[in-house]
């Protein structure tokens, strides 16, 4: 779901309870290893043969914690790391990793997202413009809602002048299945505030972020 802006007027507190960041589990584990059991089968294995007797419940585990942002709020991530000061500078968080799952096949999705924000009076500990990032890509994702997640959360956090980020990854959507282009990678930018209105602020940032990309 992506993360509607607050009104201007709501105080960090209310703007932070005012974004949706949680989901809470429908079904059990037991529920959810017995359909790894079932794909399994259908693939045509044997689910109690001695290499895959515990794969459901590895499956299982590894899938809730590639999935664990669902169960993270934004006030708990931030503990309070939201700080005053007189500053209007840009604030450029580059290269952060992120791995996240494209949700039409849950195949991973590898990259790096450039965050920055112009401060209105208030500034974030720089650990959770990481975080924030990390949240919203351990769910089932596409890079564009994630990039708009990302956006969303700061501007509704700080109300600053303006908020940036770019998201480039790989997809293994496209590189193990399909089409099956190795190598290719996409971009993805939300721009908000001063970086949609100034052109001059939107390159300064575009070019401090300027590289080229590398996936391994």
């Amino acid at each position: 779901m992506t993360a509607q802006l607050p009104s201007r007027h709501l105080s960090a507190d209310q703007a932070i309870a005012a974004l949706p960041t949680e989901a809470k589990a429908r079904v059990s584990d037991a529920e959810m290893q017995q359909a790894v059991r079932t794909l399994l089968i259908g693939l045509g294995e044997d689910p109690d043969r001695e290499g895959l007797i515990d794969t459901p419940k590895r499956v299982v585990k590894a899938l809730k914690f590639l999935t664990s942002g669902y169960h993270q709020s934004l006030d708990e991530l931030l503990n309070g790391a939201i700080f005053h000061e007189n500053t209007n500078e840009m604030v450029l968080v580059r290269d952060i990793d992120l791995f996240s799952s494209c949700e039409h096949h849950i195949l991973p999705i590898l990259g790096r997202a450039h965050v920055a924000y112009i401060p209105n009076g208030k500034v974030i500990g720089l650990s959770k413009v990481a975080r924030i990032c990390e949240m919203y890509a351990r769910r089932l994702q596409v890079q564009e809602r994630l990039t708009t997640q990302i956006a969303d959360a700061l501007q509704g956090i700080l109300q600053p002048q303006g908020v940036a980020v770019v998201v480039e990854a790989t997809h293994m959507c496209m590189v193990m299945r399909g089409v099956q282009k190795p190598g290719s990678w996409t971009v993805t930018s939300a721009m908000k505030g001063v970086f949609a209105d100034d052109a001059r602020t939107r390159q300064e940032f575009m070019s401090l972020i300027r590289h080229t990309p590398t996936f391994h």
